[in-house]
């Protein structure tokens, strides 16, 4: 039968994808077919490709009744999109298919699982978004919603817990081969907590564990939650909302959340041991990881915050983009991330500096025995610029007992417009800011990451550029910042500034 509110999707998005140039979006990050992009979706490897389904909103560049969006890929950077694979035209998803997980079923078929959204009107006249869990079952390109959904509803949920907040389900199959789903909820107290549920054929489900509680901690409602195993550990990732800041490593807003210890599957509880935020940048949220066929645990994010929305203009062609894939491992207690080995392959055209001063009088800059003077002013270096660029920076003092008050790489930068990334041992602070980067919104343009242990100068910097963002990976990848940018792409100047005296090596790929 016709499913006519899904078809009208798939019309549309063919239609108007056709007025969207390649040059107008993003090199090797996915962004939207056409329209509105937020949390990835269903991220798993499905008859030999990566399938990313993610929150779409094909008729507009602002956020309305969720479809989900798809595109696969065979390197996680190069994506081919597919038709929109679900569209909400069920009464228990009419206001909208939101976050959920993919699946692949013993009969070969992709099972999706999502939650389901329906608004309901209250005695005294206002309205409510009702949460279910719902399931459809495709080949990798089309979806058949289940007839037994919603599978999970109030019914099912602990003493407590909200059926307005009970969202964003995250599929894994269990050692004895059971189906679980670890799905956030909002307990009674009004912060955060996880629910897990069981089932043995991943259609009939039934409610297992309270896995983890926030208790007020960090923010309140706990959104988008993936649990996996990672080198000896279990790691919970979620994306809390309304955060409060908290010392050196939290920040107000709709933030993220790292949380390393011991799940127990016989009682489904999960012991804390560490937490950390995931990325300490302005535009990183609801990430979603995929064990790799090679073991390894690659993480992509949603390249957006939700308080700093606005930065789009309303002529824009398309709105949210995801973040580089990211290898995950833990060191020391932390989770570190890093480009994925496929993001390596994509370099190319090396170039490389090394000792070269920055902030200093009179100076020399050696690359292939090029010699550069420069005064106090910018240092700016041969075939060192771009947009779709990998740069990577080993900076240290000129004089190790005079450490510089600061060092800044200004990127996307012409006479108008740049964006600005700035080291300052004596804070032990790196800053991204965009405040110059072409912007007509007052919304957040700067934050800090703290660096513990910086107060010498020395720091190694990753860089990865793309047309509409930056990432940044700190030392060996303990922090990161990610950052969307809107500067035209024609701003492709790279400097190098110092207050005070610095030396730099710097190793610059084309992409």
């Amino acid at each position: 039968m016709e499913n006519s509110t899904l078809d009208r999707a798939r019309r549309f998005e063919a239609e108007r994808s056709a007025d969207i140039r390649d040059e107008m979006k993003p090199a090797f990050h996915l962004s939207p077919y056409v329209g509105w992009m937020n949390d990835p979706n269903g991220f798993s490897f499905y008859k030999g490709r990566y399938h990313m389904f993610y929150q779409y909103h094909p008729y507009d560049i602002h956020w309305g009744p969720m479809h989900w969006g798809h595109a696969v890929s065979d390197d996680l950077l190069h994506w081919e999109y597919l038709p929109a694979a679900l569209a909400p035209d069920m009464p228990y998803d009419a206001a909208g298919c939101f976050s959920g997980s993919a699946i692949e079923l013993p009969d070969g078929r992709q099972l999706l699982m999502y939650t389901g959204v329906r608004r309901e009107r209250q005695a005294d006249g206002q309205e409510v978004d009702v949460q279910t869990q719902c399931l459809a079952v495709g080949d990798g390109v089309n979806y058949t919603k289940y007839e037994g959904n919603p599978v999970l509803t109030e019914a099912d949920l602990p003493e407590g817990a909200s059926r307005i907040d009970f969202r964003d389900p995250k599929l894994f199959r269990a050692a004895d081969g059971a189906y679980m789903a670890v799905i956030g909820s909002r307990p009674a107290d009004g912060s955060g907590q996880f629910l897990l549920f069981r089932s043995e054929d991943a259609f009939h489900w039934s409610f297992f564990s309270i896995l983890d509680q926030n208790s007020n901690r960090f923010g309140k409602m706990w959104e988008c939650p993936d649990l996996f195993s990672l080198d000896g550990k279990d790691v919970i990732l979620t994306s809390p909302q309304d955060m409060l800041a908290d010392g050196r490593e939290y920040f107000n807003g709709n933030g993220t959340l790292c949380l390393i210890g011991k799940y127990d599957p016989e009682t489904g509880h999960f012991t804390e041991e560490n937490n950390q935020t995931i990325d300490s940048g302005i535009d990183f949220y609801a990430p979603q990881t995929v064990e790799m066929p090679d073991g390894r645990r690659i993480m992509i994010g949603w390249m957006q915050n939700w308080d700093s929305l606005a930065i789009r203009e309303e002529d824009a062609p398309w709105a949210g983009q995801m973040s580089l894939p990211r290898e995950l491992s833990l060191r020391d207690g932390r989770l570190c991330q890093k480009p994925s080995a496929e993001f390596d392959a994509l370099r190319k055209n090396r170039v490389a500096y090394e000792n070269v001063p920055v902030g200093v009088e009179k100076r020399q800059a050696a690359a292939q025995d090029t010699s550069v003077s420069h005064t106090t002013d910018p240092v700016r270096l041969p075939h060192v610029s771009g947009r779709t660029v990998d740069l990577t920076l080993r900076i240290r003092p000129l004089d190790p007992q005079y450490v510089f008050q600061s060092f800044t790489v200004r990127f996307a930068a012409d006479d108008c417009f740049h964006t600005d990334l700035t080291f300052r041992p004596y804070e032990e602070t790196l800053e991204i800011d965009r405040t110059c980067s072409g912007s007509r919104r007052s919304i957040i343009h700067q934050r800090k990451c703290f660096l513990e242990g910086s107060s010498d100068g020395v720091l190694t910097l990753r860089i990865v550029l793309d047309r509409f963002s930056s990432e940044v990976f700190i030392g060996n990848g303990e922090k990161t910042m990610t950052t969307a940018i809107y500067t035209d792409p024609s701003a492709d100047g790279i400097l190098f500034l110092a207050n005070g005296k610095a030396l730099v090596d710097i190793e610059k790929f084309e992409i």
